[in-house]
């Protein structure tokens, strides 16, 4: 994968495809066959032999007990069908997931009649494991499956450099005392001097990159690369990546990467939306593609008509 450093000319045809209202064409281009919403998943929390205790009954949990507790949790992965059902709520292409678990938008978590706590799917990204299934069918449906695009937004934290921060820090904690970080000599200075210049943080991505050319969507911007899809066809598509988070991996986290944001073949046959605020991944193209990614048992999704809107409170059903 190599950066693009002329995004315009690779993605330009991505803005001339997309409105400025906020249906999902905000996003998604218009001008194909079909699209499919593919669901990400949620979690659900459990314990073997009772219900999940609410928020306000683990704060008052003694540390033994709510220890002894957090020993016992089990964590999946669970469908928004499943889901539904568990709340008798309806499953549709519309769905929103709050409607469908009868939780306000601000709440985070949510336990149902079954004892077990419900939390949201993640927005503007699904598991690496679910990516690389959806990269079956899509690769399937494309003359150019090692030959394409792949756009990551700007925002993520941390992924590019900038003055001032790059959006992310690191944090030790420890029962002895600690050596002064190497940064808390620039962070004190710059309360005594508020009027120096910034100093550069570097990020993920190199300095060049950080500070080159983006592609500009409407309300979004991205570092564009080229790269073919086929790449994404196996769940350790994190560790070719370009934005591959090695420093984090230095300091003991397992190996990461965002997700793609915007991704499509050179022949542009489809085009895969994974949109930041969205808690689903939209993919664009033949009816045979739509058909192949909504009949694969690996992937909850169903076929949506262009011009859908997909906002929190467009569920109609689940009211």
């Amino acid at each position: 994968m190599e950066w693009i450093s002329d995004p315009a000319t690779a993605g330009g045809w991505l803005c001339e495809r997309l409105d400025e209202d906020w249906s999902m064409h905000h996003f998604v281009p218009h001008g194909y066959e079909a699209y499919a919403r593919v669901f990400h998943p949620a979690q659900v929390r459990s314990l073997p032999d009772r219900a999940m205790p609410p928020m306000d009954d683990w704060v008052r949990m003694p540390d033994a007990e709510q220890q002894h507790l957090m020993e016992l949790v089990i964590d999946e992965e669970i469908t928004w069908a499943d889901t539904a059902e568990v709340f008798g709520t309806t499953m549709h292409a519309l769905a929103q997931w709050y409607p469908l678990v009868r939780t306000p938008r601000d709440g985070d978590v949510r336990i149902a009649p079954d004892g077990r706590e419900y939390t949201g799917p993640g927005e503007g990204r699904m598991p690496p494991s679910l990516l690389a299934a959806l990269s079956v069918p899509l690769i399937a449906h494309t003359s150019t499956p090692d030959a394409g695009f792949v756009a990551v937004w700007e925002g993520w934290g941390g992924l590019l450099g900038g003055r001032g921060g790059n959006g992310r820090g690191f944090f030790e904690f420890s029962d002895g005392p600690l050596p002064e970080p190497s940064g808390w000599s620039s962070l004190k200075t710059s309360f005594e001097n508020p009027f120096r210049k910034p100093r550069w943080h570097p990020g993920i991505l190199s300095d060049e990159i950080s500070k080159g050319p983006r592609l500009e969507l409407p309300d979004r911007s991205h570092v564009l690369f080229s790269a073919a899809p086929s790449a994404f066809a196996h769940p350790d598509w994190i560790l070719d990546v370009p934005w591959r988070d090695h420093e984090a991996e230095a300091r003991g986290f397992a190996p990461d990467a965002e997700h793609p944001s915007i991704l499509w073949p050179e022949d542009l046959a489809w085009v895969m939306v994974s949109e930041i605020d969205y808690d689903s991944t939209i993919v664009a193209g033949s009816r045979e593609l739509v058909r192949a990614i909504c009949a694969d048992p690996a992937i909850e999704a169903l076929p949506i008509r262009e011009g859908s809107w997909l906002n929190w409170d467009d569920d109609e059903i689940n009211r």
